[in-house]
């Protein structure tokens, strides 16, 4: 079995269409076709059942294409690697963000990491949050931060910094008289909450915490972004959720920030890596300066 094997059949897996992965190999259909027999022929089994309808993955063929995958993440880690010790480095950390969970406290974390160990090299992927636990579970990703501890079986959650929820509100609007916004008052009201797709994490949490409501919340917008949602709110279309630390940098006059009369209501930031894994150096560091940090 050689390389040329598996980068074949992972193509002809995702393509699902033997012409479309040939021409994405730049081979002919021919080559291909008996690229994937051998590769069969060697395991013994049956990759993929074509028909009159297509191409599709047997059983066994679903299988084989996640223990590849993992292969070439295995693979390419030891490239970067490689690459890494002949520059000097001492290796590299891939690191994933979701949620948003991008902010100063990270940015000065990651700005120490670098200072006080810039052998290693640390890459920054922001994805969504089912992305990222795919990538550690596989192994494309080494630790990751997002908004929340529901993350499922194989991954390891610990909180490291909690921010207050606030509510932005239109400049002019019936709320403005609490000083603190009571949960209950929020009923009724029109809501813009964060995409589910860009924001899951933030997302299991408010529904979390708007759970608390008598009735079922009465949500008309979703944004993908805090600048969009503070210019729906500006603009009147509802109420928007967001944290102290990301509503800092904005002064908008059209909007008001005003925090929730609820001491349940704040978005924890958590650190997510493998369970049951053997953590590289460079990531059992990076956990114990992180760790370090908080109890500054």
């Amino acid at each position: 079995m050689e390389l040329r094997h598996l980068r074949c059949f992972v193509a002809v897996a995702e393509e699902l269409h033997f012409t479309r992965a040939a021409e994405r190999l730049h081979i002919e259909q021919s080559p291909l076709s008996r690229t994937i027999k051998e590769l069969e022929d060697e395991l013994g089994v049956i990759l993929f059942d074509r028909n009159r309808r297509g191409t599709v993955l047997t059983p066994a063929g679903a299988v084989f294409l996640q223990d590849v995958r993992r292969l070439f993440t295995v693979l390419e880690h030891a490239r970067e690697n490689v690459q890494a010790v002949a520059a000097g480095l001492r290796g590299s950390l891939r690191i994933a963000v979701s949620d948003g969970a991008i902010d100063p406290r990270l940015s000065a974390f990651l700005a120490r990491c670098r200072a006080e160990e810039p052998e290693v090299e640390i890459r920054l992927s922001e994805v969504p949050l089912a992305e990222q636990l795919r990538g550690l579970r596989s192994g494309d990703f080494m630790a990751g931060f997002a908004h929340t501890a529901n993350v499922g079986y194989g991954i390891v959650a610990e909180p490291i910094w909690q921010d207050p929820l606030v509510i932005a509100l239109p400049a002019r609007h019936e709320l403005l008289a609490h000083k603190k916004v009571p949960l209950h008052t929020l009923g009724g009201h029109p809501l813009i909450m964060c995409d589910p797709q860009a924001c899951e994490g933030c997302c299991l949490e408010l529904a979390r915490l708007l759970r608390q409501l008598e009735h079922e919340p009465n949500i008309v917008e979703h944004a993908s972004s805090l600048d969009m949602m503070l210019t729906l709110v500006g603009a009147g279309y509802g109420i928007g959720f967001t944290t102290t630390t990301r509503i800092t940098a904005y002064q908008r006059s059209d909007v008001v920030i005003r925090p929730l009369a609820v001491e349940s209501a704040v978005i924890t930031t958590y650190l997510l890596w493998p369970e049951n894994t053997r953590l590289s150096v460079p990531l059992e560091q990076f956990i114990a300066r992180l760790r370090d940090r908080l109890s500054d």
